[in-house]
């Protein structure tokens, strides 16, 4: 891993509590099932591409996040639903991807791993993911300059600055590499902010995706919880022109913390208990 690449103090033993409430065996099997198949469907309908509307693509993402036994949550003010848009969020789960695609449907700036990943690496290449080799420092102002490029044709490309998961409980600060690309292609910044709570409005930690968690331990600790809510705030989109430089768009781009929740490291607060901070002291 090299100096630069940001990291997240987060893992699975120190941040994610069991889930209180657990679906009967039968039922998360079920609804492992249901995600299995809305795959299955999106990789049918991947050859399509474009030719898909946006509105189909933001159902078939809001079906994904249900079928996994989640309520979702959409507020705010809608985001620009055409021309280029740079959409950036805090980053906490899988379900972050989906959950952002019913938004608005978007490019996903993801990690280089996920391609050889079984299925959603498949699934992100052809859907149009632009891929980022986070171990390579000399590889990101091609990147940047292709966000940039993608964004220039009137497309939205989704990211999420963290550069890591967190569990919600804490969140990191957002990089600012990627905003360069907006300032670049002059195109306004739709900032989201995505929570996961109980269904009695307290903060649940059961999606999370952090540390040593692989992919399937994830969904099914997932699907086996009851009563999960994802929710997505749509903040003000920052409109093209309206900040100096990469550093302050990202600062105008973080979402605020949640009440009682841990700032970011490297911002004012603490991190969340237990968690020794292990961030690169990077400003890319």
């Amino acid at each position: 891993m090299s100096g630069w690449q940001p990291t997240s103090p987060c893992t699975p033993g120190a941040c994610v509590d069991a889930p209180a409430r657990i679906t009967a065996l039968p039922r998360a099997a079920v609804r492992l099932t249901a995600v299995l198949a809305l795959l299955l469907v999106g990789l049918a309908l991947s050859p399509l591409g474009t030719r898909i509307p946006s509105r189909a693509i933001r159902g078939w993402c809001r079906w994904i996040v249900r079928a996994a036994g989640v309520r979702l949550r959409v507020s705010g003010p809608g985001a620009p639903a055409e021309g280029g848009l740079l959409l950036v969020a805090n980053h906490v789960s899988w379900l972050d991807v989906p959950l952002l695609a019913a938004v608005r449907p978007a490019r996903m700036l993801a990690k280089s791993e996920i391609r050889g990943w079984p299925v959603a690496g498949w699934m992100a290449a052809r859907g149009g993911a632009l891929f980022i080799d986070r171990s390579r420092l000399r590889a990101l102002p091609a990147t940047v300059a292709g966000i940039a490029e993608v964004l220039r044709t009137g497309q939205a490309v989704a990211v999420f600055p963290e550069g890591s998961t967190w569990c919600g409980r804490a969140q990191g600060p957002f990089r600012p590499a990627a905003f360069q690309a907006a300032l670049d292609a002059g195109v306004p910044v739709q900032p989201v902010s995505i929570r996961y709570r109980l269904a009695d409005g307290s903060a649940g930690t059961a999606a999370s995706f952090v540390g040593e968690d692989s992919l399937f331990t994830s969904v099914w600790r997932v699907v086996s919880a009851r009563g999960l809510v994802a929710e997505a705030s749509l903040l003000r989109a920052i409109p093209p022109g309206s900040r100096p430089d990469r550093r302050a768009l990202a600062r105008a781009a973080q979402p605020p913390a949640p009440e009682g929740a841990h700032r970011p490291y490297g911002a004012t607060g603490t991190v969340a208990p237990g968690l020794r901070p292990r961030l690169s002291g990077s400003s890319a």
